[in-house]
């Protein structure tokens, strides 16, 4: 099953644009998922099993580096092309 994800990330601290450039940087590492971007939201394409996988990992990985953090995340299945 295809879905889109579109997530945001809102590190709740005064420098919060480093973490944000983080997260989007790793994610843009794993292969099997298509990234796009924009001023508010990074939008994920690709299996379902692989994009919540990496999904999993880095906000996993955020969450470890970044003391308070807010994850937004919408998920729709079967996306348009």
């Amino acid at each position: 099953m295809q879905v889109a994800v579109d997530i945001s990330l809102y590190p709740l601290n005064e420098n919060f644009i480093a973490p944000i450039k983080n997260v989007i940087q790793r994610l843009s590492q794993h292969d099997g998922v298509a990234i796009e971007y924009n001023r508010m939201s990074t939008q994920l394409r690709g299996d379902f099993d692989v994009v919540m996988s990496v999904l999993t990992a880095e906000i996993r990985t955020t969450f470890e580096d970044v003391p308070k953090a807010v994850f937004t995340i919408k998920i729709l299945n079967n996306p348009l092309a």
